[in-house]
């Protein structure tokens, strides 16, 4: 497949998550909830550092307790986020299945895999942490450093709430896993991105053209921004569904060699030489990190 056409690739399964977002809207809940609660998460974490903050000064303790509620507030509201983010997956794989999506059952289903996502979401946090220190850093080869892991770490995780997911592994096999899987399907996981990011751009673009529109006759930077943050959620909330979306039908596609339901028109091999082999978990060797 030559890269003209992986691209195309890309853009049609962008198009056809969009399709599959517009006859399932429900979808849109998991990134909404997951936001509000991550946030409502943190801010009681916070909240509940800031009310023991008398009790951590008679022991001189009050910057340790601080810095232990960040963490906790940290790790837990990305863990909501992994968890909402699997349940869509679970409700987007229903959907491809032929049955109706539930955000109770989606969220339900990936709550049985709350040790493997919990673990995930521990592991991704303190890598993001990593990753933010190198790239904040004033040393050029830290920033470089920071870069490379950041684009490494995407690759090789593309695929890891899916793998923990839907085949039950645990976090020592997931990496391995998803690596494999990424391997057999780097074409269309690159058209991907690339589909996909040029939907998220016309989303903030328009985004952008109303708010700076609403500028324009009002001369008034609130009333801007009033109309322009709310649709610049939507927008997020938009392109984080979709993302969910498509990577359940790369998944899909790489691990029964069919494209689902919703993306039948996607011509994943277009270009290829056939002969791929789906990456069921029955038949390959357990890899682990």
């Amino acid at each position: 497949m030559g890269l003209r056409s992986r691209l195309w690739t890309g853009i049609t399964l962008a198009r056809d998550s969009v399709t599959l977002l517009r006859d399932h809207p429900s979808l849109l809940w998991f990134p909404v909830a997951a936001g509000a609660g991550g946030i409502a998460f943190f801010l009681l974490a916070a909240g509940g550092a800031l009310g023991l903050l008398p009790l951590a000064a008679l022991v001189d303790a009050p910057e340790a307790l601080l810095y232990v509620g960040a963490a906790v507030g940290y790790f837990g509201a990305s863990f909501v986020a992994v968890l909402f983010t699997a349940g869509l997956m679970f409700a987007t794989r229903d959907v491809m299945e032929g049955r109706d999506p539930s955000v109770r059952g989606g969220l339900a289903t990936a709550w049985e895999h709350k040790s493997t996502l919990f673990a995930w979401a521990v592991v991704s946090t303190l890598v993001g942490l990593v990753v933010r220190g190198l790239q904040e850093s004033d040393n050029l080869a830290g920033v470089i450093a920071g870069t490379l892991l950041s684009m490494s770490w995407a690759v090789i995780t593309y695929f890891v709430v899916p793998v923990a997911i839907f085949e039950g592994e645990d976090i020592r096999g997931v990496f391995g896993r998803s690596v494999g899987i990424v391997r057999d399907t780097w074409g269309e996981s690159l058209g991907a991105e690339f589909g996909l990011g040029f939907v998220h751009g016309i989303l903030f673009l328009g985004v952008a053209a109303v708010a700076g529109l609403v500028f324009v006759v009002t001369t008034n930077v609130a009333a801007a921004v009033a109309v322009g943050l709310p649709l610049a959620v939507l927008a997020f909330v938009v392109g984080a569904t979709l993302n969910g979306i498509a990577k359940v039908a790369l998944y899909e596609y790489a691990t029964t060699g069919e494209p689902p339901n919703y993306f039948e028109n996607v011509d994943f091999d277009v270009g290829g030489d056939d002969r791929r082999r789906p990456t069921s978990p029955t038949n390959r060797p357990r890899g682990g990190i």
